[in-house]
């Protein structure tokens, strides 16, 4: 009988014999530390990839973080290709394995060549991330402090690496506990012990875990949701929820719909803006404690309709919300400001968790809640006269854009229900709609900036000036009016799964406006590259990532201008909003 030389941990009989001497806990904090010379050459390979340019700038801490993760898989890929190429390629070489000094020099001279090619990578990486700084007009690291990003990938990777191994002993602690309960084979018993963790594992992350987490969110999100902004306070007017004679009380509405309808421009405001007299304008909410379903807050919007007189009006503008119930002020004001407030816009809380939250864990959520209101307003809506109801539009921006897709089934629907125009704004690439509409573009066009049906009722810009969206929107456009505003350095639209293998098309062809044109695809590492981007999408200058800044102006300008709407019109409701104090950067 042949006398095994390797346990089913895949280490030498004689080492493990060794180390069995030694206490316990020291034999395993020693395995969560050492390392294999294969998988650092792979992870710092990884490390590498991961210093190129994405998206967004990144400052050295949080390129560490991204670094320090990719860098944990590139280690796991390198001990797996060692392992593979151990026990099928080089197990019955006569030169296999190398005597002791020779795996001595070669590991030395992995761990040097490593360390200087992941410092010396530091220094064009600082440099790369100062041109993308300043292609949105920010002011880049310098290479010296660039330098630290080392340090906090190794200590994320340590972290990652030693999470790794506890899963691993954990398996293999299992194994042996079937080899000597039933006698089963080393690799049957690995086997099973790794499909039992596995399993476990999902089991545990999509059930207990992630529910527990939703709950917590909840929990830390929740109270943020019965406070109300400084200076805010609630309206008086009739045309407001939250008035007193409000059928949605004000402190039902949550943070986000208090902010909303107690904001924005009041009719004397507008009538010396535009010269003109001017109608309060109507600003509708429902917030999650406005009432218990979505179904029952939608039907609250619709008596606040007819209580406000909403059919009066010249446009009637439906607003699904992002996560915390958020409407975009310029968006909402800009809207209201060329129609001298004769509107009314309406929106509804579904979530008391920012956007990001509600994006990775409930999108059906906030599907489902865009379709109610929107399914309640229009069936409201039809039963207008329809030679007096007023024109109905649709905005939505991040989850409040895949929520308003979510309604429809295909893009004739807009024009079946009678939308008169639809904008859109930094759609998710989960999208349904835009992922249909982006896919079956006009051949020719690119994906950063698609044609379909030559333009006829949607178009698609990349929004990074007023000149560049009034040009993509140009005249002829009859009938329903779709735009999607979408800049090509926002990852919210360009990130998904499969950016995991396989390369999109908007990284094959020439880059968008305000992407760099550094930014390559690496598999595995621009997911987690563009992944990360998403965090910091909304904290760049407007017109870049996810901040869409004062062009959503534009965008309302193109897809639903009132009646001998100038560019001068344009132009000076631009410069009002800029002197506007209000708070309106992103919160979703």
């Amino acid at each position: 009988m042949s006398v095994p030389t390797h346990d089913i941990t895949g280490e030498p009989v004689a080492a493990s014999t060794e180390r069995k001497q030694h206490h316990p806990l020291l034999v395993w904090a020693w395995s969560l530390v050492r390392l294999d010379f294969v998988g650092i050459a792979f992870g710092a390979l990884f490390f590498c990839l991961s210093l190129t340019p994405s998206l967004l700038p990144r400052d050295w801490l949080f390129q560490g973080l991204i670094g320090g993760v990719n860098a944990a898989i590139g280690y796991g890929i390198g001990v797996f290709v060692q392992k593979m190429l151990a026990r099928f390629v080089l197990r019955r070489r006569q030169w296999w394995p190398p005597s002791k000094r020779v795996l001595y020099w070669c590991k030395a001279a992995t761990i040097v060549l490593a360390t200087a090619a992941s410092l010396l990578m530091l220094i064009p990486a600082a440099a790369w991330q100062r041109r993308v700084s300043a292609e949105m007009g920010m002011e880049g690291p310098g290479t010296v402090g660039y330098l630290r990003t080392l340090i906090i990938a190794m200590l994320v990777t340590g972290v990652c690496l030693s999470a790794a191994r506890v899963i691993i002993d954990l398996i293999k602690t299992m194994a042996r506990f079937f080899i000597r309960r039933w006698h089963l084979h080393d690799e049957v018993a690995l086997f099973i012990g790794t499909a039992i963790v596995v399993v476990l594992a999902i089991t545990l992350i999509n059930g207990v875990l992630l529910r527990g987490f939703l709950a917590g969110a909840n929990r830390v999100f929740q109270p943020q949701n019965t406070t109300t902004r400084a200076a805010i306070t609630q309206p008086l007017e009739l045309e407001k929820s939250g008035s007193p004679t409000s059928l949605a009380p004000w402190d039902t509405l949550g943070f986000q719909g208090r902010n909303f309808v107690a904001t924005g421009p009041h009719a004397f405001e507008l009538t010396r803006l535009n010269g003109k007299p001017a109608k309060e304008p109507i600003r509708v909410y429902a917030g999650l404690q406005t009432a218990d379903t979505d179904e029952e807050r939608a039907a609250t919007l619709v008596r606040e309709l007819e209580r406000t007189r909403a059919f009066e009006r010249k446009v009637l503008v439906i607003v699904p919300t992002t996560g915390t119930g958020w409407i975009n002020p310029v968006a909402a004001r800009a809207l209201e400001l060329m129609y001298n407030g004769d509107t009314a816009i309406v929106g509804s809380q579904y979530s008391y968790l920012p956007s990001w939250i509600s994006f990775l864990g409930d999108q059906k959520k906030s599907v489902e809640s865009g379709r109610a209101i929107i399914d309640a307003i229009h069936a409201w809506w039809l039963r207008l006269p329809a030679d007096g109801r007023p024109k109905l539009l649709l905005y939505g921006e991040s989850l409040g854009s895949l929520a308003g897709q979510g309604a429809f089934n295909w893009l004739p629907d807009i024009a079946r229900m009678d939308f008169s125009s639809v904008l859109w704004v930094g759609p998710p690439n989960a999208s349904p709609l835009w992922r249909g509409i982006t896919a079956r573009r006009d051949p020719g066009t690119p994906e950063v900036e698609p044609r379909y049906d030559n333009g006829r009722t949607v178009r698609f810009s990349q929004a990074t000036d007023a000149a560049e969206i009034a040009a993509d929107t140009d005249a002829p456009w009859d009938g329903t009016r779709v735009l999607f505003l979408q800049h090509a350095s926002d990852p919210i639209v360009w990130w998904s799964e499969d950016l995991m293998f396989n390369r999109p098309d908007w990284l094959k062809e020439p880059p968008g406006r305000d992407r760099t044109p550094l930014m390559r695809w690496y598999p595995i590492v621009t997911f987690w590259q563009v992944a990360a981007d998403m965090t910091n999408a909304g904290s760049v200058p407007g017109g870049h990532g996810h901040n869409y800044g004062e062009y959503v102006l534009d965008g309302w300008a193109a897809v639903a201008p009132p009646d001998g709407w100038t560019t001068e019109d344009t132009e000076r409701i631009r410069t009002a909003l800029e002197q506007t104090s209000a708070h309106d950067g992103p919160e979703y």
